[in-house]
């Protein structure tokens, strides 16, 4: 499956709704940014900071491919407003990892202390709370015995420290694992013991029945 970036996407639909209007467009021609339009090109550039992030992962994972693994990207969360990043269904079809992306302040090193995510001194753990909830909902969604979600944060931009994070998460029985993009493929491709094409394409088709791809809602920037 092709990755869609809805990051990329809602930014480029700010920065056009707050442009939007006879008015707005005159002083846009005349080169006049308002606060409405410096309000929106800030949320916005969040945005494409975030989706750089995840078409960096999209474009590493595409080679787990040829190995098997089946990939998918930009799907609902069930439940939510929220979107899954990449989800990707191993080639033993006994596993189902929920990939987030993230680019972090490359200046910072993303650590554990007491037993929480910093990104220098910025605590980021609400983000792998976050992925974990994920996982869990969409094993809740998938129901099925035998396949084993989990969990995983891919960090782009900061270094973190010893290459890769073990965290824990609320509510989640299990580890979170954080990783830098050098670390994602091999970690993956390391994973799976044996193949079953048959169970992966099973788990494959019921991801495509129950996780649909994601369209992103207009954002209002007042």
């Amino acid at each position: 499956m092709t990755a869609r970036n809805s990051a990329a996407a809602q930014a480029a639909t700010m920065r056009a709704n707050a442009r939007r209007g006879v008015w707005q467009r005159l002083l846009a021609a005349l080169g006049v940014r308002t606060d409405r339009v410096r309000r929106a090109d800030a949320v916005a550039a969040r945005w494409e900071h975030g989706a750089a992030g995840e078409a960096e992962t999209a474009r590493l994972v595409a080679a787990l491919g040829s190995q098997g693994w089946v990939i998918r990207h930009d799907l609902r969360m069930p439940g939510s407003r929220a979107n899954l990043d990449h989800l990707l269904v191993s080639p033993c079809g006994t596993a189902v990892v929920v990939l987030d992306s993230k680019h972090w302040h490359r200046g910072r090193t993303t650590m554990l202390r007491n037993r929480r995510v910093f990104c220098g001194i910025e605590d980021r753990q609400w983000q792998v709370d976050a992925v974990a909830r994920y996982a869990a909902r969409v094993s809740r969604t998938l129901d099925l015995p035998g396949v084993v979600v989990w969990p995983l944060l891919v960090i782009h931009g900061s270094p973190i420290a010893g290459g890769r994070l073990e965290a824990q998460a609320s509510d989640w029985d299990g580890v979170v694992h954080v990783l830098g993009p050098a670390r994602l493929v091999p970690t993956l491709a390391a994973a799976p013991k044996v193949h079953d094409p048959a169970r992966a394409a099973a788990v494959a088709a019921r991801v495509d029945r129950v996780l649909t791809p994601y369209i992103p809602g207009p954002r209002r920037v007042r």
